[in-house]
């Protein structure tokens, strides 16, 4: 699964791309399902049904709570699905109440946020976050709570594993053989391998496939994709099934294992138009096997995984046509309110229409990056007119003018160009993505971009470091960023500032240093929101593939023939960089509330950390 309120783009791409080219493609979203058949009065019947077989001393708190309210647990459910769908507004008042829903141990988080409230006299208000009039957000975030105290009694009563974003994760990341993927997929099914093996044949009799192609993104989409797969092979082992997707193009680039193929004829790599056409073309007798494009599969044999990649250019981007969401239920998505980052609720909240300004990075420097890979380091445009047109056409098919362009990092001459024919065509939409915080970004940019709908944009600060920025090739600096994200902000658009911390040779000092740097950014308003993430070094990165440019040495793998691409290193600086993360991300969210911005920086720090050496008024005196 991946995220509850808005669907993944690329069943949608390909399937716009294969009906563009003749062939009769369907798609369905097997996770929505998923999540939406758990989480119904039956669902949580049968989950109640697993409890009662849970000893009572052997029961977790929150499993014992749901026992204990499962009446008024079964009493919302649906009346929560229906309000978090969008379908039902007048809930929030009763939501709001406190008094209606069951309010187990995920409802302790409150009593944190409380903390924060100065000025009011009702504990229970949540006013600090949502304000006297957002009754609506705060019914969301209670609701959101809801669900996840429900997906904590699934993964203790049902699936140890279980999470509505990281599913499994730790069978597929990184792991170097398939066997723990093996032995999970035979072991006996719980709910919810039962529950996704009916939604599955229920799809394939609805649809009666002859091919079915399944995308992981990411990890922990890989295990329901295999049971998805092993369904299929079990009821109907004439359908053909293919893998892809970002986790495919990713981690299995060297895939050897020959038992993967037990559940998946077929697996591509990289963009998927050019290998289905030229799959769909073997398949009818037009193409032999060894023309086929960035494709494994098994030999006769059944030992051994061959990978056939017959060279031809990929199909262009501005021909790969206009993605549709025809068969998604659109109306169905959950609107869920579980993060008060101002930006990643984007990420939950909002059913956004997903679309690509551009394929790849036009920058493909970062050396924390794959930039070694296509989806990354192939850069093509497309028209301006014909972006808007793919808007246009995407609104009118939803009824949705929300885009989320999903872009690594959005060129800023393809963004003017295409506020320009939004604005010329007096298109309404709202818009945000990734950019690069580069000097192109001119205030007159930004009013541009903010009149033709942009109201947030996310980008690198990364280590906020100029030794570090210029060792990783980010190509800004502290003071460039600076400038930029004021502008952002300035005309009126959310700034989200991704940061970094652990990255090769950074010192506590450096640390500490760049805390400071956060700070001042806050304080002299150029982001309203942020997230420290820890550097990992993958195989695909500049740092993975020279090591001995970033002043660190790998640690070796073991032998691999599943999935591969985090890797570990020595660092000589030996910091302990997981405790300081921990303080960095206190700090970063009591600066987001306005809390602390005045105080020296080592106060979030546990033990004793060196003195900042950046100027107190720096930003200020860049911004001047």
């Amino acid at each position: 699964m991946t995220q509850l309120n808005t669907p993944y783009p690329a069943t949608a791409y390909l399937t716009g791309f294969l009906r563009q080219n003749g062939f009769n493609a369907v798609q369905e979203d097997l996770a929505l399902a998923l999540v939406l058949r758990l989480l119904s009065s039956d669902g949580l019947n049968r989950i109640y049904s697993c409890v009662q077989e849970i000893p009572t001393s052997k029961r977790t708190d929150v499993v014992q709570h749901f026992d204990n309210e499962f009446p008024q647990y079964l009493a919302t459910i649906d009346q929560m699905i229906t309000f978090l769908q969008g379908r039902d507004s007048t809930l929030v008042h009763r939501i709001n109440s406190r008094l209606l829903l069951p309010e187990g141990p995920q409802f302790d988080s409150l009593e944190n946020y409380e903390d924060q409230g100065e000025d009011d006299d009702d504990p229970d208000s949540l006013n600090w976050a949502f304000g006297s009039f957002g009754v609506h957000d705060r019914a969301k975030h209670l609701a959101t709570l809801y669900l996840s105290d429900i997906a904590n009694v699934i993964r203790d009563a049902v699936d140890s594993r279980f999470e509505f974003v990281r599913y499994a994760e730790s069978l597929a990341a990184s792991q170097p053989t398939f066997d723990p993927l093996a032995e999970a997929l035979a072991a006996p099914l719980n709910l919810v391998d039962l529950t996704l093996q009916e939604l599955t044949l229920a799809a394939i009799e609805k649809h009666q496939p002859d091919m079915v192609l399944i995308t992981v993104p990411f990890p922990g989409c890989v295990y329901a994709a295999f049971r998805i797969a092993q369904a299929i092979k079990q009821h109907r082992p004439q359908v053909l099934t293919l893998l892809g997707g970002g986790f495919v193009n990713t981690e299995l680039r060297e895939l050897t294992e020959p038992r993967v193929f037990d559940y998946f004829d077929y697996v591509t790599l990289d963009d998927g138009e050019r290998p289905l056409l030229a799959l769909l073309a073997h398949l009818k007798g037009e193409r032999p096997q060894h023309q086929l494009v960035r494709t494994f599969l098994r030999n006769r044999d059944a030992l051994k995984v061959e990978y056939v990649n017959h060279p031809e250019p990929d199909v262009p981007f501005a021909e790969v046509g206009t993605p549709t969401w025809d068969g998604l239920p659109v109306e169905k998505y959950l609107s869920t309110l579980d993060m008060l980052n101002p930006m990643h609720r984007l990420w939950s909240d909002g059913r956004w229409n997903k679309l690509t300004i551009a394929h790849g990075c036009y920058w493909k420097k970062c050396s924390f990056c794959d930039v070694s890979l296509d989806y990354i380091g192939r850069y093509d445009e497309v028209a301006a007119g014909t972006l808007v047109d793919r808007i246009e056409a995407i609104v009118k098919e939803t009824g949705q003018t929300g885009f989320h362009f999903v872009d690594e990092a959005a060129p800023p001459k393809a963004l003017k160009a295409m506020a320009e024919e939004i604005l010329r065509r007096n298109l309404i939409i709202s818009w945000w993505g990734n950019i690069r915080f580069e000097k192109s970004f001119t205030p007159e940019l930004c009013d541009l971009l903010q009149e033709s709908g942009c109201i947030a944009i996310s980008g690198g600060l990364e280590v906020a470091s100029d030794r570090l920025l210029k060792l990783m090739k980010k190509g800004v600096t502290v003071k460039q960023v600076a400038k930029v994200t004021k502008a952002f902000s300035d005309a009126g658009i959310m700034v989200h500032a991704y940061l970094m911390y652990g990255f090769p040779t950074q010192t506590v000092q450096e640390t500490v240093d760049a805390l400071e740097y956060v700070r001042q950014f806050f304080q002299e308003d150029c982001i309203q929101s942020g997230f420290f993430h820890r550097f990992t070094c993958t195989v695909h990165s500049p740092v993975g593939m020279n090591p001995e440019e970033y002043g660190v040495t790998l640690v070796p793998l073991p032998e691999v023939s599943f999935a591969k691409n985090d890797i570990g290193y020595k660092d000589p600086t030996n910091v302990d960089h997981d405790a300081l993360g921990k303080s960095l991300s206190k700090a970063l969210y009591n600066y987001m509330h306005g809390v602390g911005l005045d105080e020296d920086v080592r106060m979030w720090f546990k033990g004793k950390v060196p003195r900042t050496k950046v100027p107190e008024d720096y930003i200020a005196d860049a911004l001047d």
